[in-house]
C-alpha cells in the first residue's frame, strides 16, 4: 500500500535565475513556457510540451501532493490522454475500475445503469484513484523528462506582460527573482494567483448548499460501483454518494444543506455518527480525510489573455457530481499543449491559440450546463421542483422513460468540438459519431512495433495523422509529403490481411471495429489532430484537400477562420 503518497514532499532547490541574477533583477533566460501550478492540469501540460521537445519551467508554491482524495473519478478519454503521456498503465493498474451505477430513493433501489463501453476499447469507462496518486505518478513522469524544470516552493508574487513575453516575480525561501517567459499557462487552481494578479475573475452561479466529503478506510463487501441515494433514511431530505477507491478507502458524500456550519460538520464527532448511520455499527471503519464544499458553476469570460492562457480550475469550475473537473482540466492541457508547441516553433499562426480559448470555453459551457442540471435535480430549491424530482424517482422504478430524467450527476464525456474553426466540413456522406471535432475512437489492431501496438490510438502519436483505410496496404505517394508539418500516415487494412512499409505505419483492423467506428471503406481517409480529435474526413484521398485542411487546422493562410 503506497500510503507514502499522502505525505510525500519535494525539496526546494534554488534555480539558475537566483544563482546568476542580472542587474535590475531581470531574468537572464527567456523560457518558452512557464506553467504555474503543479496539480494534475499543470503537470499534464508540462509533460505534454516536454514530450514534444518544448522546454518548460513549472513552479508551485507548495512542496506536497494533494491533501485527501479530492478528484477521484477519471474517464476513458482522460485515460487515453494519460496513455500518451506514458503514465496510463500505472494509473489504471492502481485505480479501481467500475462501470455500474445504482440509484436509490429512500431505502429502495430505483434502477441501475451500466457504463461499460462496447468491447474493443483499451481502457475502462472510468477508474477511481485518489488525486495524490495521480499527481505523484505525473511528478514521477515529469522527473524523467529533462525538458521540465520543476521548482517547488517557488511562489508567484507578480506578473506583467508585453508584446514579447511575460515577466513573473517569484518568491522563494531564499528571496525573490524575476522569471521571463514567452507564454504562461495558469493552472494554479480555483483560487488562481495568476488570475488575481491580473485582476480577472470568474462568473457564474454559486449554489446555496453544502456537502461533506469523507474518505473512510474500511473492509466492506460493497462492490466497486457508484451508489447514489436521494432522501435516504440515514440522511433524510438530503442525498449521499458512495464510491470505492484503492487501498480499501471509500469516498462518501453527504448533503448537509446551506445552513450547516462547515467547521463544525468537519469534526470527527459529527462525521462518524453520519457514517455509522449509513454503514451500521458492525463495520470496522476509520476516518482518513474530511472536507466541506459548496457547489459552484463558474468560468472566466476568456481563457486567453495575451500571452497568458488559463486551464483547469483556474479557468472554470463545476460541481463535483459528474466527474467533470479534473477530466475537463486534463483535456484543456492536451488541447493547449500541441497548439502552443507549434506556435512557438513558428509552424502555426498565433491565432491557433485563440482556438484553444474558443474550443475549451465551449467545452466549459457544456460542462457547466450538465453540472447545473445535475445540481438542480440533486438539490431542488422549491417545493414544486422537489415534488417533480420525487415523482420522477418513483416512476423510474418501473418506467424506462423516467430514468432518462433522473440526474445524479451525468458523467463526463469528451466534448465534440463541432463548431471549431479548425474543422473542415464534410463534403462526403458519413454515418456514425466520428464527425469533425469528435475525439478519436479506439479499436484493437495488430502490427507495428510500438508498446501500444495492440490499439489504434497508440499508433496515432502526438502529431497530425492521416489515417487511410486500404484493402491492399498501399497509399498514394503524395500522401507522404504534405507539409508544412510532419504528417504521420497510418494505413489500416481489413481483418485477415497484413501489410508492411518502411515509409508509413501499417496496422490490421483486427476485429473490423475501426472500419465500423469510423464508417470506413477502402479509400476512406481521416485527418486527425495532435490531440486525437478529427479534423476532416473524405471518401477518397485528395492531396489538395488534405493540404487545405491541414493549413486550416494550423491557422495558416486561413487564419481569418480561426478567430
Amino acid at each position: 500500500m503506497e500510503t507514502s503518497y499522502q505525505t510525500r514532499t519535494f525539496a526546494y532547490q534554488p534555480c539558475a535565475e537566483q544563482r546568476s541574477p542580472q542587474a535590475g533583477g531581470e531574468a537572464r533566460a527567456v523560457h518558452p513556457v512557464v506553467v504555474v501550478g503543479a496539480g494534475p492540469v499543470g503537470l499534464a501540460a508540462a509533460i505534454d510540451l516536454a514530450q514534444r521537445g518544448t522546454p518548460v519551467v513549472l513552479i508551485d508554491d507548495d512542496c506536497t501532493l494533494a491533501t485527501g482524495s479530492r478528484a477521484i473519478c477519471f474517464a476513458k478519454r482522460t485515460l487515453d490522454i494519460l496513455d500518451r503521456l506514458s503514465c496510463g498503465d500505472r494509473i489504471v493498474d492502481k485505480g479501481v475500475s467500475w462501470h455500474v451505477g445504482k440509484v436509490f430513493f429512500n431505502d429502495a433501489q430505483v434502477y441501475s445503469f451500466d457504463l461499460l463501453p462496447e468491447s474493443g476499447h483499451r481502457r475502462p469507462a472510468f477508474i477511481n484513484l485518489q488525486q495524490y496518486y495521480l499527481e505523484g505518478y505525473l511528478v514521477d513522469r515529469a522527473a524523467e523528462l529533462p525538458a521540465i524544470d520543476l521548482r517547488w516552493k517557488h511562489r508567484l508574487a507578480g506578473l506583467s506582460q508585453d508584446a514579447d513575453g511575460v515577466t513573473l516575480t517569484v518568491e522563494t525561501p531564499d528571496g525573490g527573482y524575476a522569471l521571463r517567459a514567452r507564454y504562461v499557462i495558469a493552472a494554479d487552481g480555483a483560487h488562481s494567483s495568476v488570475r488575481q494578479l491580473m485582476g480577472l475573475e470568474t462568473k457564474g452561479r454559486v449554489f446555496r448548499d453544502r456537502f461533506l466529503i469523507a474518505d473512510v478506510r474500511m473492509s466492506a463487501p460493497f462492490p466497486s460501483e457508484r451508489w447514489f441515494w436521494f432522501d435516504p433514511p440515514f440522511n433524510r431530505n438530503q442525498s449521499a454518494l458512495l464510491h470505492r477507491q484503492p487501498d480499501n478507502v471509500w469516498r462518501i458524500d453527504f448533503q448537509l444543506g446551506w445552513d450547516a456550519d462547515p467547521d463544525l460538520e468537519k469534526q470527527p464527532e459529527r462525521v462518524m455518527p453520519r457514517i455509522r448511520a449509513m454503514l451500521g455499527n458492525d463495520v470496522d471503519v476509520s476516518l482518513e480525510w474530511v472536507s466541506v464544499y459548496t457547489f459552484c458553476c463558474q468560468r472566466m469570460d476568456r481563457f486567453r489573455h495575451g500571452r497568458v492562457l488559463f486551464a483547469g480550475d483556474a479557468a472554470h469550475r463545476v460541481s463535483p457530481f459528474g466527474a467533470r473537473g479534473a477530466n475537463s482540466g486534463v483535456q484543456d492541457a492536451e488541447n493547449l499543449a500541441w497548439k502552443l508547441d507549434l506556435v512557438l516553433a513558428g509552424k502555426a499562426g498565433d491565432a491557433l491559440l485563440d482556438t484553444y480559448a474558443s474550443e475549451r470555453e465551449a467545452a466549459a459551457d457544456e460542462n457547466i450546463r450538465h453540472s447545473t442540471r445535475s445540481t438542480d435535480f440533486i438539490t431542488p430549491k422549491s417545493a414544486v421542483s422537489r415534488t417533480f424530482r420525487d415523482a420522477v424517482l418513483r416512476l423510474a422504478r418501473r418506467h424506462a422513460f423516467a430514468r432518462q430524467l433522473v440526474n445524479s450527476g451525468r458523467l463526463s464525456l469528451p466534448s465534440v468540438l463541432a463548431d471549431s474553426p479548425l474543422n473542415t466540413p464534410d463534403a462526403d456522406d458519413f454515418a456514425g459519431v466520428m464527425v469533425p471535432g469528435a475525439a478519436c475512437a479506439d479499436a484493437p489492431v495488430t502490427g507495428g512495433p510500438s508498446a501500444q501496438s495492440g490499439w489504434l490510438l497508440g499508433h496515432l502519436g502526438g502529431g497530425f495523422t492521416l489515417m487511410m483505410f486500404s484493402d491492399d496496404g498501399n497509399v498514394p505517394a503524395d500522401a507522404l509529403a504534405m507539409g508544412p508539418v510532419p504528417l504521420t500516415v497510418v494505413c489500416v487494412v481489413p481483418p485477415g490481411r497484413s501489410a508492411t512499409s518502411e515509409t508509413f505505419r501499417c496496422v490490421t483492423d483486427a476485429e473490423g471495429l475501426a472500419a465500423r467506428r469510423y464508417d470506413a471503406r477502402p479509400g476512406t481517409c481521416y485527418l486527425l489532430r495532435p490531440d486525437q480529435h478529427v479534423c476532416a474526413r473524405w471518401r477518397a484521398f485528395s492531396a489538395a484537400a488534405v493540404r487545405a485542411a491541414l493549413l486550416r487546422a494550423l491557422c495558416i493562410e486561413e487564419a481569418r477562420q480561426c478567430h
